[in-house]
């Protein structure tokens, strides 16, 4: 009888433990959920992953800044962009495409969708020399001119006379700044960043007896630019023709001509014209496009070589 006794108080206390075990189970749970909650930084966490997920993914494109189509005769349209030539998108830098010699101050405010080596917004570092620009003509082949702030960029940077036309902003190490067109190209004994400045560029930011003095430069897309013009190169024909674009406040990225239903680009030379070998196209319609990726298209151009013919437009400032 006592064992029986015995027994049962020890099956009593079973019950007990397990009837208790769930509740000890709660109540330590409850307590490592308030450990959580209340331990350093957890809302600031929380605050943060409900902010991200609310701003979304970052990062926007700028659009193509159009402005108003001047007076033109010929006639004149501008458009930024059509769906029978896409405007190509910027890509990563490589290491043959890199801008060269940067200023480690300098930042992409502005990425041109066509630019080359010179990219807007984009500071460059190197050194100024000077030569005798003469009547202001060179390899951009835009013949004399009475403006001589002018320069030479050198062999890499001109890039196939891709920086021809540009207006480029130079500061010497004192601070002082003179704006030039680029209208040269210096040979392959200038390195990369490089300017060769008309004597008079020069004499802006140095004394000339100075000879060579570090700068900085950038792009620049001025205001008060009078309007692009458009010449045949002497000895064109509906059977053989080369274009070149005078006058454009930003650099000039593609020229084509209207066949057909499409449009033809026209490589560029060295000396800064867009040619058609075969003729196609040759008279006709022509569209101009800038390193912004805005087109300027013009109609009526007369087929009249060596003559630089005025098209009323320019493209926006950026």
């Amino acid at each position: 009888m006592k064992e029986t006794r015995q027994a049962a108080r020890r099956h009593g206390r079973r019950r007990t433990l397990w009837a208790l075990t769930p509740v000890a189970l709660v109540t330590v749970g409850a307590l490592i959920c308030l450990a959580v909650a209340f331990r350093p930084g957890h809302r600031a966490d929380t605050a943060d992953t409900a902010a991200s997920a609310a701003a979304g993914p970052r990062g926007s494109a700028a659009p193509v800044r159009e402005s108003a189509p001047g007076s033109a005769s010929p006639t004149v349209t501008r458009s930024p962009g059509s769906a029978d030539s896409p405007t190509a998108t910027a890509r990563p830098s490589t290491a043959s495409a890199r801008p060269s010699a940067p200023d480690a101050s300098g930042t992409t405010a502005t990425t041109a969708s066509l630019a080359g080596r010179i990219r807007p917004g984009v500071g460059y570092r190197g050194v100024a020399t000077t030569y005798d620009a003469g009547t202001g003509d060179g390899a951009c082949s835009y013949g004399p001119s009475d403006d001589l702030m002018t320069a030479a960029m050198n062999h890499t940077d001109y890039e196939t006379s891709k920086a021809c036309g540009a207006y480029v902003l130079v500061r010497a190490a004192g601070g002082a700044t003179v704006t030039v067109r680029i209208t040269n190209e210096c040979p392959a004994g200038c390195a990369p960043g490089q300017l060769d400045l008309s004597a008079q560029a020069f004499a802006r930011l140095a004394n000339p007896a100075a000879g060579r003095i570090p700068i900085t430069w950038k792009l620049l897309s001025p205001g008060g630019s009078g309007t692009l013009s458009l010449r045949y190169k002497t000895g064109s024909s509906r059977y053989w023709c080369a274009l070149q674009v005078i006058g454009h406040r930003n650099p000039v990225a593609r020229l084509e001509l209207r066949v057909g239903g499409g449009w033809r680009r026209l490589p560029r030379t060295d000396y800064n014209y867009f040619l058609a070998e075969d003729g196609g196209g040759c008279g006709g319609t022509i569209r101009i496009t800038d390193i912004y990726g805005e087109r300027l298209t013009v109609d009526g151009v007369a087929l009249r070589p060596g003559t630089a013919r005025t098209t009323g437009l320019q493209f926006a400032r950026h």
